[in-house]
């Protein structure tokens, strides 16, 4: 599990040919403490750490996490988002982060207003219907706040330090970009679907339900 929190923007120095398929990315920050076999998100993706090298650190992608991801597009030079697993003892200061990308979305513009950076990002309906404005998405693995929402798009806007720590303000229009929506979201649609689970008197739990109490 992740926080979407970035520790560190590292840099792709070699992509491992087939069929190895892996990627060597330089760090320092996400390397503190860490050991082959421990996972690190990359844009978002969890992968696991297969060998350090100095301030190198090799991760093994498989070929449906390159076609599922901009991995895959990603060319030696590229800056990359890097996070550690939360520990157990962490503080979740951001939201949860799976670090499984549920599709992939394009930058459409980037304006900016006073200190902060807009970013509008076009977003298939799998991604937009579990958006909701001042809640959380997961940007190539970093966690940010929903401020708009339309039909296939969506918008976030980036305060300065935000920006500073992240790549998405660098990124262009055109680019593409790992959305990771929030967990929670996912189970409570599952549930609705199903009708699974009960409340105090045994009912099902529905659209209905939740309403009466406060939760929708």
């Amino acid at each position: 599990m992740f926080t979407g929190l970035i520790e560190e923007i590292g840099l792709l120095r070699r992509r491992l040919p087939p069929p190895k398929s892996g990627l060597s990315i330089e760090s320092n920050r996400v390397l503190q403490g860490t050991r082959i076999g421990d996972s690190i998100a990359v844009n978002g993706v969890c992968l696991t750490v297969t060998n350090i090298e100095g301030d190198l650190f090799t991760v093994d992608v498989m070929p449906e996490t390159l076609r599922q991801s901009n991995l895959g597009r990603q060319a030696p030079g590229s800056r990359l988002n890097l996070e550690r697993a939360m520990p157990a003892t962490g503080r979740l200061d951001g939201h949860l982060v799976q670090g499984h990308v549920d599709g992939q979305g394009e930058i459409l513009s980037k304006r900016q207003e006073g200190n902060a950076l807009w970013v509008t990002i076009a977003a298939g309906p799998e991604i937009v219907r579990y958006l909701v404005p001042r809640a959380f998405i997961a940007i190539d693995g970093a966690s940010l706040t929903v401020a708009r929402v339309e039909a296939r798009q969506f918008a976030v806007s980036l305060i300065p330090h935000t920006q500073a720590q992240i790549t998405l303000g660098d990124q262009p229009a055109g680019y593409r970009v790992n959305l990771e929506v929030d967990v929670i979201a996912k189970y409570v649609e599952r549930l609705l679907q199903r009708g699974a689970g009960s409340g105090p008197e045994g009912g099902r739990l529905d659209r209905g339900f939740l309403t009466e109490h406060g939760y929708v």
